[in-house]
Protein backbone atom coordinates (compact mmCIF):
# COMPACT_ATOMS: atom_id res chain seq x y z
CA UNK A 1 0.00 0.00 0.00
CA UNK A 2 1.40 3.78 -0.81
CA UNK A 3 2.25 5.68 1.63
CA UNK A 4 0.94 9.06 1.63
CA UNK A 5 3.24 11.57 1.48
CA UNK A 6 3.34 14.08 4.42
CA UNK A 7 3.88 17.30 3.54
CA UNK A 8 6.04 19.66 5.90
CA UNK A 9 4.57 22.89 4.63
CA UNK A 10 0.90 21.36 5.96
CA UNK A 11 1.94 21.59 9.72
CA UNK A 12 1.12 25.22 9.49
CA UNK A 13 -1.80 25.16 7.52
CA UNK A 14 -4.40 26.56 9.96
CA UNK A 15 -2.10 29.80 9.59
CA UNK A 16 -2.95 29.79 5.90
CA UNK A 17 -6.07 31.66 3.80
CA UNK A 18 -8.64 29.19 3.05
CA UNK A 19 -7.99 28.87 -0.64
CA UNK A 20 -3.97 27.88 -0.14
CA UNK A 21 -5.13 25.74 2.29
CA UNK A 22 -7.90 23.99 0.18
CA UNK A 23 -4.43 24.24 -2.94
CA UNK A 24 -2.39 22.59 -0.07
CA UNK A 25 -4.60 19.32 0.46
CA UNK A 26 -5.18 19.07 -3.42
CA UNK A 27 -1.26 18.46 -3.91
CA UNK A 28 -1.67 16.24 -0.88
CA UNK A 29 -4.22 14.11 -2.53
CA UNK A 30 -1.27 13.02 -5.30
CA UNK A 31 0.71 11.26 -2.50
CA UNK A 32 -2.31 9.37 -1.09
CA UNK A 33 -3.67 5.93 -1.08
CA UNK A 34 -7.59 6.00 -1.72
CA UNK A 35 -8.33 5.58 1.84
CA UNK A 36 -5.86 8.21 2.82
CA UNK A 37 -7.74 10.63 -0.33
CA UNK A 38 -10.89 10.05 1.30
CA UNK A 39 -10.26 11.15 4.35
CA UNK A 40 -8.07 14.42 2.75
CA UNK A 41 -11.45 15.26 0.98
CA UNK A 42 -13.91 14.94 4.08
CA UNK A 43 -11.91 17.63 5.23
CA UNK A 44 -11.77 19.72 1.98
CA UNK A 45 -15.36 19.37 2.00
CA UNK A 46 -15.51 20.76 5.51
CA UNK A 47 -13.33 23.60 3.64
CA UNK A 48 -16.35 24.18 1.05
CA UNK A 49 -18.93 24.79 3.55
CA UNK A 50 -17.01 27.55 5.08
CA UNK A 51 -16.59 29.11 2.05
CA UNK A 52 -18.21 32.57 1.43
CA UNK A 53 -19.29 33.26 -2.28
CA UNK A 54 -15.52 35.15 -3.23
CA UNK A 55 -13.31 32.47 -1.59
CA UNK A 56 -15.34 29.62 -3.21
CA UNK A 57 -15.22 31.17 -6.78
CA UNK A 58 -11.64 32.18 -6.62
CA UNK A 59 -10.36 28.38 -5.73
CA UNK A 60 -12.96 26.28 -8.44
CA UNK A 61 -11.13 28.25 -11.44
CA UNK A 62 -10.48 26.25 -14.88
CA UNK A 63 -7.21 25.23 -12.94
CA UNK A 64 -8.33 23.50 -10.50
CA UNK A 65 -10.96 21.48 -12.57
CA UNK A 66 -7.88 20.66 -14.78
CA UNK A 67 -5.58 19.58 -12.30
CA UNK A 68 -8.55 16.87 -11.25
CA UNK A 69 -8.99 16.04 -14.68
CA UNK A 70 -5.25 15.14 -14.88
CA UNK A 71 -5.32 13.34 -11.57
CA UNK A 72 -8.34 11.04 -12.75
CA UNK A 73 -5.98 10.38 -16.47
CA UNK A 74 -2.88 9.53 -14.77
CA UNK A 75 -5.23 7.59 -11.87
CA UNK A 76 -3.20 9.85 -8.48
CA UNK A 77 -6.82 10.48 -7.90
CA UNK A 78 -10.19 7.66 -8.28
CA UNK A 79 -13.51 8.03 -10.20
CA UNK A 80 -14.93 7.77 -6.43
CA UNK A 81 -13.36 10.22 -4.42
CA UNK A 82 -13.27 12.61 -7.20
CA UNK A 83 -17.20 12.79 -7.20
CA UNK A 84 -17.03 12.83 -3.24
CA UNK A 85 -15.61 16.73 -3.92
CA UNK A 86 -17.30 17.37 -6.62
CA UNK A 87 -20.39 16.63 -5.72
CA UNK A 88 -19.92 18.18 -2.32
CA UNK A 89 -18.69 21.38 -4.29
CA UNK A 90 -21.25 20.80 -6.69
CA UNK A 91 -24.61 20.66 -3.77
CA UNK A 92 -23.02 24.14 -2.44
CA UNK A 93 -22.57 25.60 -5.97
CA UNK A 94 -26.35 25.49 -6.79
CA UNK A 95 -27.88 25.60 -2.57
CA UNK A 96 -25.68 29.28 -2.29
CA UNK A 97 -26.57 30.21 -6.31
CA UNK A 98 -23.42 31.14 -6.65
CA UNK A 99 -22.87 29.50 -10.21
CA UNK A 100 -19.44 28.36 -11.00
CA UNK A 101 -18.26 29.47 -14.54
CA UNK A 102 -14.89 28.40 -15.49
CA UNK A 103 -16.26 24.32 -15.25
CA UNK A 104 -17.41 24.27 -18.86
CA UNK A 105 -14.11 25.18 -20.02
CA UNK A 106 -12.16 22.59 -18.32
CA UNK A 107 -10.75 19.38 -19.82
CA UNK A 108 -12.75 17.82 -16.56
CA UNK A 109 -16.24 19.12 -18.26
CA UNK A 110 -14.88 17.52 -21.52
CA UNK A 111 -14.92 14.15 -19.74
CA UNK A 112 -17.97 14.13 -17.68
CA UNK A 113 -19.48 14.53 -20.84
CA UNK A 114 -17.77 11.22 -22.96
CA UNK A 115 -17.80 9.29 -19.93
CA UNK A 116 -21.32 10.02 -19.34
CA UNK A 117 -22.22 8.92 -22.93
CA UNK A 118 -20.22 6.12 -22.73
CA UNK A 119 -21.32 4.86 -19.05
CA UNK A 120 -24.79 5.18 -20.66
CA UNK A 121 -24.30 3.16 -23.96
CA UNK A 122 -23.42 -0.04 -22.07
CA UNK A 123 -26.01 -2.91 -21.99
CA UNK A 124 -28.52 -3.88 -19.42
CA UNK A 125 -26.26 -5.63 -16.65
CA UNK A 126 -23.14 -4.25 -17.29
CA UNK A 127 -24.49 -0.86 -16.96
CA UNK A 128 -23.51 1.01 -13.13
CA UNK A 129 -26.72 3.33 -12.50
CA UNK A 130 -25.48 4.21 -9.18
CA UNK A 131 -22.07 5.29 -10.52
CA UNK A 132 -23.94 7.03 -13.45
CA UNK A 133 -25.92 8.90 -11.16
CA UNK A 134 -23.36 10.18 -9.65
CA UNK A 135 -21.55 11.11 -12.87
CA UNK A 136 -24.85 13.44 -13.74
CA UNK A 137 -25.00 14.91 -10.53
CA UNK A 138 -21.64 16.32 -10.28
CA UNK A 139 -21.94 17.39 -13.79
CA UNK A 140 -25.19 19.05 -13.34
CA UNK A 141 -24.61 20.74 -10.32
CA UNK A 142 -21.32 22.15 -11.82
CA UNK A 143 -22.33 23.08 -14.97
CA UNK A 144 -23.95 27.00 -15.41
CA UNK A 145 -25.75 26.84 -19.05
CA UNK A 146 -27.38 24.26 -21.39
CA UNK A 147 -26.15 21.15 -22.49
CA UNK A 148 -26.61 18.92 -25.67
CA UNK A 149 -29.81 17.45 -25.93
CA UNK A 150 -28.13 14.00 -25.62
CA UNK A 151 -26.55 14.41 -22.74
CA UNK A 152 -29.47 16.27 -20.85
CA UNK A 153 -31.48 13.19 -22.84
CA UNK A 154 -29.55 11.18 -20.65
CA UNK A 155 -29.21 13.12 -17.42
CA UNK A 156 -33.04 14.21 -16.22
CA UNK A 157 -34.46 10.72 -16.63
CA UNK A 158 -31.20 9.38 -14.39
CA UNK A 159 -32.06 12.47 -12.26
CA UNK A 160 -35.47 11.92 -11.98
CA UNK A 161 -35.09 8.39 -11.04
CA UNK A 162 -32.84 9.14 -8.45
CA UNK A 163 -35.26 11.59 -6.92
CA UNK A 164 -38.41 9.13 -7.20
CA UNK A 165 -36.88 7.00 -4.90
CA UNK A 166 -38.83 6.62 -1.31
CA UNK A 167 -36.47 4.41 1.06
CA UNK A 168 -36.70 5.94 4.10
CA UNK A 169 -33.17 6.43 5.45
CA UNK A 170 -30.57 9.07 5.86
CA UNK A 171 -28.90 8.17 2.76
CA UNK A 172 -31.42 7.82 0.71
CA UNK A 173 -33.04 10.92 1.42
CA UNK A 174 -29.77 12.92 0.82
CA UNK A 175 -29.07 11.24 -2.51
CA UNK A 176 -32.79 12.28 -3.10
CA UNK A 177 -31.77 15.86 -2.28
CA UNK A 178 -29.16 16.31 -4.22
CA UNK A 179 -31.15 14.58 -7.10
CA UNK A 180 -33.50 17.36 -7.30
CA UNK A 181 -30.78 20.18 -6.21
CA UNK A 182 -29.36 19.31 -9.52
CA UNK A 183 -32.72 19.27 -11.53
CA UNK A 184 -32.93 22.92 -10.70
CA UNK A 185 -30.08 23.95 -13.23
CA UNK A 186 -31.59 22.26 -16.17
CA UNK A 187 -33.67 24.66 -18.71
CA UNK A 188 -35.37 21.55 -19.88
CA UNK A 189 -34.96 22.25 -23.73
CA UNK A 190 -35.95 19.20 -25.87
CA UNK A 191 -36.92 17.18 -23.53
CA UNK A 192 -40.55 15.32 -22.45
CA UNK A 193 -41.75 18.14 -19.91
CA UNK A 194 -44.65 16.28 -19.42
CA UNK A 195 -42.93 13.53 -17.73
CA UNK A 196 -40.99 15.71 -15.73
CA UNK A 197 -43.64 17.70 -14.20
CA UNK A 198 -45.54 14.66 -13.88
CA UNK A 199 -43.03 12.83 -11.63
CA UNK A 200 -41.78 16.17 -9.61
CA UNK A 201 -45.70 16.80 -8.66
CA UNK A 202 -45.36 13.14 -7.44
CA UNK A 203 -42.64 14.02 -5.30
CA UNK A 204 -44.35 16.86 -3.51
CA UNK A 205 -47.50 15.04 -3.27
CA UNK A 206 -46.08 12.43 -1.65
CA UNK A 207 -43.76 14.41 0.54
CA UNK A 208 -47.64 16.39 1.62
CA UNK A 209 -48.50 12.79 2.98
CA UNK A 210 -45.30 11.59 4.50
CA UNK A 211 -42.98 14.30 5.18
CA UNK A 212 -40.04 12.15 3.58
CA UNK A 213 -37.86 14.79 1.88
CA UNK A 214 -35.20 17.22 3.72
CA UNK A 215 -36.26 20.76 3.73
CA UNK A 216 -33.51 21.16 1.20
CA UNK A 217 -35.26 18.50 -1.14
CA UNK A 218 -38.51 20.29 -0.42
CA UNK A 219 -37.54 23.44 -1.34
CA UNK A 220 -36.00 22.00 -4.75
CA UNK A 221 -38.75 20.14 -5.91
CA UNK A 222 -40.69 23.52 -5.54
CA UNK A 223 -38.22 25.47 -7.34
CA UNK A 224 -38.42 23.04 -10.19
CA UNK A 225 -42.32 23.61 -10.71
CA UNK A 226 -42.19 27.10 -10.11
CA UNK A 227 -39.02 27.76 -13.02
CA UNK A 228 -41.59 25.99 -15.26
CA UNK A 229 -44.15 27.88 -14.23
CA UNK A 230 -43.11 31.02 -15.07
CA UNK A 231 -43.05 29.65 -19.33
CA UNK A 232 -45.77 27.66 -18.77
CA UNK A 233 -49.66 28.78 -17.43
CA UNK A 234 -50.95 25.91 -17.15
CA UNK A 235 -49.26 25.04 -13.89
CA UNK A 236 -50.92 28.01 -11.76
CA UNK A 237 -53.86 25.90 -10.91
CA UNK A 238 -51.59 22.50 -9.92
CA UNK A 239 -49.51 25.07 -7.92
CA UNK A 240 -51.55 26.67 -5.83
CA UNK A 241 -55.16 25.01 -5.53
CA UNK A 242 -53.95 21.38 -6.13
CA UNK A 243 -50.63 21.19 -4.35
CA UNK A 244 -50.99 24.25 -2.24
CA UNK A 245 -48.06 25.93 -2.21
CA UNK A 246 -48.93 29.33 -0.67
CA UNK A 247 -50.08 26.85 2.55
CA UNK A 248 -46.80 24.61 2.43
CA UNK A 249 -44.48 27.72 1.91
CA UNK A 250 -46.11 29.35 4.99
CA UNK A 251 -45.47 26.59 6.95
CA UNK A 252 -42.02 25.96 5.83
CA UNK A 253 -40.75 29.69 6.98
CA UNK A 254 -42.18 29.03 9.75
CA UNK A 255 -40.69 25.53 10.83
CA UNK A 256 -37.14 27.23 9.70
CA UNK A 257 -37.59 30.64 11.72
CA UNK A 258 -38.09 28.39 14.87
CA UNK A 259 -34.96 26.38 13.99
CA UNK A 260 -33.00 29.51 13.42
CA UNK A 261 -30.81 31.03 16.04
CA UNK A 262 -30.96 34.53 15.85
CA UNK A 263 -28.81 35.49 17.90
CA UNK A 264 -26.04 33.82 16.81
CA UNK A 265 -22.75 35.94 17.19
CA UNK A 266 -19.51 36.15 15.09
CA UNK A 267 -16.85 33.69 15.43
CA UNK A 268 -13.54 34.73 16.85
CA UNK A 269 -12.32 35.18 13.37
CA UNK A 270 -14.66 37.60 13.03
CA UNK A 271 -16.70 35.75 10.40
CA UNK A 272 -20.28 34.35 10.78
CA UNK A 273 -20.82 30.67 8.58
CA UNK A 274 -23.73 31.03 6.98
CA UNK A 275 -26.59 28.33 8.78
CA UNK A 276 -28.51 25.64 6.57
CA UNK A 277 -31.25 27.61 7.69
CA UNK A 278 -30.21 31.35 6.61
CA UNK A 279 -29.14 29.58 2.99
CA UNK A 280 -32.84 28.11 2.91
CA UNK A 281 -34.82 31.12 3.97
CA UNK A 282 -32.81 32.91 1.33
CA UNK A 283 -33.64 30.49 -0.98
CA UNK A 284 -37.13 30.53 -0.40
CA UNK A 285 -37.53 34.36 -0.67
CA UNK A 286 -36.47 33.79 -4.17
CA UNK A 287 -38.89 31.28 -4.95
CA UNK A 288 -41.72 33.32 -3.05
CA UNK A 289 -40.31 36.11 -5.59
CA UNK A 290 -41.04 34.01 -8.75
CA UNK A 291 -44.22 32.93 -7.73
CA UNK A 292 -45.50 36.26 -6.67
CA UNK A 293 -44.50 38.13 -9.39
CA UNK A 294 -45.91 35.48 -11.86
CA UNK A 295 -49.24 33.87 -10.23
CA UNK A 296 -51.98 36.00 -11.74
CA UNK A 297 -54.82 33.48 -9.34
CA UNK A 298 -56.30 34.86 -6.36
CA UNK A 299 -54.01 33.14 -3.32
CA UNK A 300 -56.56 32.02 -0.43
CA UNK A 301 -55.26 32.30 3.11
CA UNK A 302 -52.77 35.29 1.71
CA UNK A 303 -52.77 36.89 4.60
CA UNK A 304 -50.78 33.79 6.73
CA UNK A 305 -47.76 33.82 4.27
CA UNK A 306 -47.42 38.16 4.79
CA UNK A 307 -48.06 37.40 8.13
CA UNK A 308 -44.67 34.98 7.93
CA UNK A 309 -42.70 36.72 6.06
CA UNK A 310 -43.44 39.68 8.54
CA UNK A 311 -42.36 37.60 10.93
CA UNK A 312 -39.27 36.79 9.48
CA UNK A 313 -38.63 40.14 8.55
CA UNK A 314 -38.61 41.12 12.24
CA UNK A 315 -36.81 37.90 12.81
CA UNK A 316 -33.86 39.40 10.47
CA UNK A 317 -33.86 43.29 11.29
CA UNK A 318 -30.95 43.35 13.62
CA UNK A 319 -29.28 39.80 12.85
CA UNK A 320 -29.66 39.23 8.85
CA UNK A 321 -29.52 41.98 7.08
CA UNK A 322 -29.61 40.53 3.56
CA UNK A 323 -32.98 37.76 5.29
CA UNK A 324 -34.53 41.28 6.15
CA UNK A 325 -33.74 43.11 2.90
CA UNK A 326 -35.48 40.48 1.00
CA UNK A 327 -38.43 39.89 3.04
CA UNK A 328 -39.27 43.84 3.03
CA UNK A 329 -38.77 43.65 -0.97
CA UNK A 330 -41.30 40.98 -0.93
CA UNK A 331 -43.75 42.86 0.99
CA UNK A 332 -43.44 45.31 -1.86
CA UNK A 333 -43.76 42.86 -4.58
CA UNK A 334 -47.07 41.93 -2.86
CA UNK A 335 -47.88 45.47 -3.06
CA UNK A 336 -48.22 45.77 -6.83
CA UNK A 337 -50.28 42.34 -7.30
CA UNK A 338 -53.98 42.97 -7.58
CA UNK A 339 -54.55 39.22 -6.48
CA UNK A 340 -52.78 40.13 -3.03
CA UNK A 341 -55.42 42.04 -1.67
CA UNK A 342 -54.73 45.15 0.22
CA UNK A 343 -56.91 43.59 3.10
CA UNK A 344 -54.12 40.64 3.01
CA UNK A 345 -51.30 43.31 3.76
CA UNK A 346 -53.25 44.81 6.59
CA UNK A 347 -54.07 41.35 8.26
CA UNK A 348 -50.77 40.01 7.37
CA UNK A 349 -49.41 42.32 9.45
CA UNK A 350 -47.06 44.38 6.40
CA UNK A 351 -48.22 47.50 6.65
CA UNK A 352 -47.70 48.32 10.57
CA UNK A 353 -44.11 46.89 10.00
CA UNK A 354 -43.33 48.80 6.81
CA UNK A 355 -44.79 52.14 9.00
CA UNK A 356 -41.95 51.05 12.17
CA UNK A 357 -39.83 51.04 9.19
CA UNK A 358 -40.38 54.85 8.14
CA UNK A 359 -39.43 55.53 11.83
CA UNK A 360 -36.56 53.83 11.55
CA UNK A 361 -33.24 56.37 12.45
CA UNK A 362 -30.98 53.98 10.47
CA UNK A 363 -32.83 54.16 7.57
CA UNK A 364 -30.63 53.04 4.11
CA UNK A 365 -31.47 54.34 0.79
CA UNK A 366 -32.63 50.83 -0.41
CA UNK A 367 -34.65 50.14 2.35
CA UNK A 368 -36.29 53.64 1.64
CA UNK A 369 -36.91 53.04 -1.66
CA UNK A 370 -38.88 49.65 -0.85
CA UNK A 371 -41.10 51.37 1.71
CA UNK A 372 -41.69 54.60 -1.09
CA UNK A 373 -42.70 51.74 -3.57
CA UNK A 374 -44.79 49.79 -0.99
CA UNK A 375 -46.85 52.78 -0.08
CA UNK A 376 -47.55 54.39 -3.51
CA UNK A 377 -48.49 50.55 -4.97
CA UNK A 378 -51.04 50.86 -1.67
CA UNK A 379 -52.10 54.19 -2.31
CA UNK A 380 -52.57 54.12 -5.72
CA UNK A 381 -54.90 50.70 -5.48
CA UNK A 382 -56.82 51.91 -2.61
CA UNK A 383 -57.99 55.43 -5.26
CA UNK A 384 -59.41 52.39 -7.48
CA UNK A 385 -63.07 51.73 -6.92
CA UNK A 386 -64.94 48.29 -6.64
CA UNK A 387 -67.63 47.53 -9.36
CA UNK A 388 -69.92 45.48 -6.47
CA UNK A 389 -70.86 47.26 -3.34
CA UNK A 390 -69.78 45.00 -0.63
CA UNK A 391 -66.28 45.33 -2.35
CA UNK A 392 -66.45 49.28 -2.43
CA UNK A 393 -67.76 49.16 1.43
CA UNK A 394 -64.71 46.92 2.00
CA UNK A 395 -62.49 49.14 0.05
CA UNK A 396 -63.11 52.40 1.80
CA UNK A 397 -62.99 50.61 5.62
CA UNK A 398 -59.34 49.32 5.06
CA UNK A 399 -58.82 52.69 3.55
CA UNK A 400 -59.88 54.84 6.41
CA UNK A 401 -58.05 52.16 9.30
CA UNK A 402 -55.25 52.93 6.88
CA UNK A 403 -55.50 56.66 7.07
CA UNK A 404 -55.83 56.57 10.31
CA UNK A 405 -53.10 54.44 11.36
CA UNK A 406 -51.03 57.14 9.64
CA UNK A 407 -52.68 60.02 11.02
CA UNK A 408 -52.59 58.12 14.65
CA UNK A 409 -48.56 58.57 14.65
CA UNK A 410 -47.83 61.22 12.22
CA UNK A 411 -46.52 59.77 9.83
CA UNK A 412 -47.58 61.50 6.91
CA UNK A 413 -44.65 63.26 8.67
CA UNK A 414 -42.14 60.52 8.01
CA UNK A 415 -43.07 60.84 3.97
CA UNK A 416 -42.24 64.47 4.02
CA UNK A 417 -38.79 63.59 5.11
CA UNK A 418 -38.08 61.13 2.22
CA UNK A 419 -38.73 64.12 -0.13
CA UNK A 420 -35.06 64.93 -0.30
CA UNK A 421 -34.13 61.72 -1.32
CA UNK A 422 -36.76 60.43 -3.74
CA UNK A 423 -34.56 62.01 -6.66
CA UNK A 424 -31.84 59.90 -5.66
CA UNK A 425 -33.65 56.40 -5.11
CA UNK A 426 -35.58 57.38 -8.38
CA UNK A 427 -32.21 57.67 -10.16
CA UNK A 428 -30.87 55.20 -8.59
CA UNK A 429 -33.08 52.21 -7.54
CA UNK A 430 -36.23 52.37 -9.71
CA UNK A 431 -37.71 55.03 -11.80
CA UNK A 432 -41.27 54.41 -11.03
CA UNK A 433 -40.92 56.11 -8.16
CA UNK A 434 -43.47 59.00 -7.99
CA UNK A 435 -41.76 62.43 -7.07
CA UNK A 436 -44.98 63.95 -5.78
CA UNK A 437 -44.66 63.04 -1.96
CA UNK A 438 -48.63 63.16 -1.93
CA UNK A 439 -48.38 60.01 -3.68
CA UNK A 440 -47.51 58.08 -0.86
CA UNK A 441 -50.57 59.33 1.45
CA UNK A 442 -53.62 57.51 1.67
CA UNK A 443 -56.12 60.30 1.73
CA UNK A 444 -60.06 59.80 2.79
Amino acid sequence: MEICYEDKSIDNVQELSLADRFSKFLRKLEHCNEIEQKHTILEMNGMIEEMNEQEFISIFRTKLFDKMDKMIEEKTLSWRNAILLLKHAGYYNVLKRIWIFDFKYSSLNKRFEKIIIYENEKKKGKKNENFLVDLCECFVLLKDDDTSNELESICVPCLLKAASNKEDNEETKKEVEIALLALINYLYNEMDQGLYLNVVKEIIQYHQEHRNLTHVAYLSAWDCLIKSFSNDKSLEEVITKELHFVREAERELEELSKCMDWKRKEEENGKRKETKEEILLISWSRTLKNFIFCCQLRIEDCSRLIYRIVQVFYAGKDNNGEICNRSMYLLQLASDVEDVKVDDLLKGGAIDAVLEEIHGTTIVDEMANKILHFYKSISRRLKGKEKSENDEMKRKAIKMEIFEKLEEEGYEDSFVSFYGVISFLYEKYYRGLSKNISDYFVNV
